[in-house]
């Protein structure tokens, strides 16, 4: 069983910079984590996925070149670094994690097996 924490949320103004942790108990190696966000009334949306290695990464083309998601697999800990925040980003954003294989770009939210509680971003204009 994987356990998935995050931290990291807040209030930010617009351009500013925030950093999403989010902590695994077990280990969380061999898996794939991925970070999803979700506002009132709107489905969950993909934001940024990780390969087990670290190697791989994919982002939703909202967040590209804004967003950088990394991971320390010795702290069984990933990490989302948000850069030059807009208030469209303000959501509440899970971690996620799936098992590696089959090996593949993982982008919707059922394909993941474990889920964080969430931690709130809100962007201020």
């Amino acid at each position: 069983q994987v356990q998935l924490v995050e931290s990291g949320g807040g209030l930010v103004q617009a351009g500013g910079s925030l950093r999403l942790s989010c902590a695994a108990s077990g280990r969380t190696f061999m898996y794939v984590m991925g970070w999803f966000r979700q506002t009132p009334g709107k489905e969950r949306e993909f934001v940024a996925t990780i390969s087990w290695g670290g190697d791989n990464t994919y982002y939703a083309d909202s967040v590209k070149g804004r967003f950088t998601i990394s991971r320390d697999n010795a702290k069984n800990t990933h990490y989302l670094q948000m850069n030059s925040l807009k208030p469209e980003d303000t959501a509440v954003y899970y971690c996620a994690a799936r098992p590696r294989f089959p090996s593949g770009t993982y982008t919707r939210g059922p394909e993941y097996n474990y889920w964080g509680q969430g931690t709130q971003v809100t962007v201020s204009s």
